[in-house]
Order: structure tokens, then C-alpha cells, then sequence
């Protein structure tokens, strides 16, 4: 286990500074392919993007914004403003953002070396924000860290839910206030923004597929569990504040980490596409985008297309 800390989830801690630091399937293909849509005339006249690294796109070409950020120009805010044929776009989404850095500055650094900072995220918000998105809460609750710590390469092995289930519980919990925090916030710098709250995507199938993904059962199921758990917490409080919930999870059935490369939307521990471990690829950003744009309503062209 401390071997591969250095090995396979060596190179996500790495990635992690870096980026901490710096229908259905068919339906969703054919949709979202190059050119099979016409972009949806303007939904919004300034939409500003907030988030986290699974909003931001670590590793994912081409790098815009803080290089610490990871942020991509083919994340969901860029396809989703480019498929709604937005005014304006002001994407602030940043690797290791948690609810803390939407009021708060966000100290930066790249492998380890300090990179600057980064504004909260809700200044980029105005009086004549007409659209908003928001993706966050994986850094509140810890979960790559957890999803890191749950590798076995024994199949023996104990699973780690035991280690962890209770904390993962507690951090979600502790979550939920901060959020209603964070929607408040919004609400109150931007009142006439349709805002919307995306929760995060399947990860990993039922029963895992150890060892492609060096998680056991019991664990794979315990991860992708704490991802649905958080995500109720995220609707209930989209629920609460009058936003527009997004579910990732029944869209991107079929393209977790288990899946061959060309179907991922999600990458596991190696990559096999251009992005971070455990992260969206571009065919999953392209896909969250059309999730969304069907939730305001409009039709996703997207750019890359989502397989």
C-alpha cells in the first residue's frame, strides 16, 4: 500500500497539487455530436461559472484562466456558453475550490510551488448576472483524498469503509450549512440569476471492476454511495434556495471509470484520456453541458461532442 502511494496514487496526489494547487449514452451522442445542433440563442446575457476541479477541468486542453486552476476551455461553462450562445462568460471554476473559497481567496500553488491567488469566486457575480452555475462540495467532504486511501491491491484486503464511513457522514453533513451559505450568497449579489446546482457524476458501476480500478467491491460501492449521499444534500439545497437541480449520475450511466477509454466521461486512477485521476475527460464536460442545457430548456451542440 505505501508502494503505491507512490506509484498509481502517487501520481494523483501530484495532479491533486497541481490542480488543488494549479440520451443517455446514445441520446447524449447524438445530441451533443459537432454540428448536429443549432446553439439556443442566448439564455443568458452574463453567465458567470463557479465551481470546483470537476468543474474546471484539470488536465483537459487548452489551459485558460490560473494554470493552478486547471481550468479548460472545453470545461461544461465553456460548452454550455458557447452552446447557448452566452454574451458574456466569466468562468472563476478552480481546482481545489471548496465553499470556503466562494467568499474567501483560494491560495494557489503549482507541484508544490506557490502559484498566487485566486478572488473568491462570488465576486465575479453582479447585479446583471442572469445565469449561474455551481458545482461544489468533492473538497468539503474529502472524497479523492478518501478514494485515494480506499486502493487495495489485495483482494483480500479489508475494505476501507470501516476507516472511513463515519467521517465521510460527518464531513457531509457539516457540508450542507455551508451551502445553503454559499446559495444565499448568490442570491444576494445576483437576484436575478436563474441559478443552477449540478451534482457530481457516476464514478464507478455497481461492484467496481477491481482491479482495472484497484478498489474492492464494497469500497467502489461505499465511494460512489458518499458521491450520492452528497449529491442529495446538493438537491435538497438547490431545492430549498429555488435552483435548478442537475443530476449527473443517471446521464453519465454507462461512462464511469470502468468503461474503455473511448466511452469514459470519468477517468480512474491512470487516466486514459486527457484529464486529472478520478476527473471528467473532455467527452464527460461535453456531456455535463448538455445535462445542463437541457435543464434551461435549450438544445447542447456541443463542441467536442460526448460519446
Amino acid at each position: 500500500m505505501k508502494r503505491l502511494r507512490h506509484g498509481v496514487t502517487g501520481v494523483i496526489g501530484r495532479i491533486g497539487l497541481w490542480g488543488a494547487a494549479a440520451g443517455a449514452a446514445a441520446g447524449l451522442a447524438a445530441g451533443a455530436a459537432v454540428g448536429t445542433a443549432a446553439p439556443a440563442r442566448a439564455a443568458a446575457g452574463e453567465y458567470v461559472a463557479l465551481g470546483d476541479s470537476m468543474a474546471s477541468g484539470p488536465l483537459i486542453p487548452d489551459v485558460t484562466g490560473p494554470v493552478a486552476c486547471g481550468r479548460s476551455t472545453h470545461n461544461y461553462a465553456h460548452e454550455l456558453a458557447a452552446a447557448l450562445d452566452v454574451a458574456v462568460l466569466r468562468d472563476v471554476t478552480c481546482s481545489g475550490a471548496s465553499t470556503r473559497h466562494m467568499t474567501q481567496p483560494q491560495s494557489l500553488s503549482l507541484l508544490g510551488v506557490p502559484a498566487g491567488t485566486a478572488p473568491p469566486q462570488l465576486d465575479a457575480l453582479t447585479a446583471g448576472t442572469t445565469l449561474v452555475t455551481l458545482t461544489i462540495g468533492g473538497n468539503d467532504v474529502g472524497l479523492v483524498g478518501v478514494a485515494e486511501d480506499c486502493v487495495r491491491l489485495d483482494p483480500t484486503a479489508t475494505p476501507c469503509k470501516g476507516q472511513y464511513a463515519d467521517q465521510v457522514a460527518e464531513r457531509t453533513r457539516a457540508f450542507e450549512p455551508k451551502l445553503s451559505a454559499v446559495l444565499d450568497g448568490i442570491r444576494a449579489r445576483s437576484p436575478q440569476a436563474r441559478v443552477v446546482v449540478t451534482g457530481y457524476g457516476l464514478y464507478i458501476k455497481p461492484g467496481g471492476c477491481w482491479p482495472a480500478q484497484p478498489v474492492l467491491p464494497a469500497d467502489a460501492d461505499f465511494l460512489q454511495g458518499a458521491v450520492n449521499a452528497m449529491n442529495a444534500v446538493i438537491a435538497r439545497q438547490a431545492a430549498a434556495h429555488g435552483a435548478t437541480y442537475v443530476d449527473l449520475v443517471t446521464p453519465s450511466a454507462g461512462h464511469d471509470a470502468c468503461q474503455p477509454a473511448s466511452r469514459r466521461w470519468i477517468e480512474g486512477y491512470v487516466p486514459l484520456n486527457a484529464a486529472a485521476p478520478l476527473h471528467p475527460n473532455r467527452s464527460g464536460e461535453a456531456g455535463y453541458a448538455v445535462a445542463v442545457a437541457a435543464a434551461l430548456g435549450a438544445r447542447a451542440g456541443a463542441r467536442a461532442g460526448a460519446r
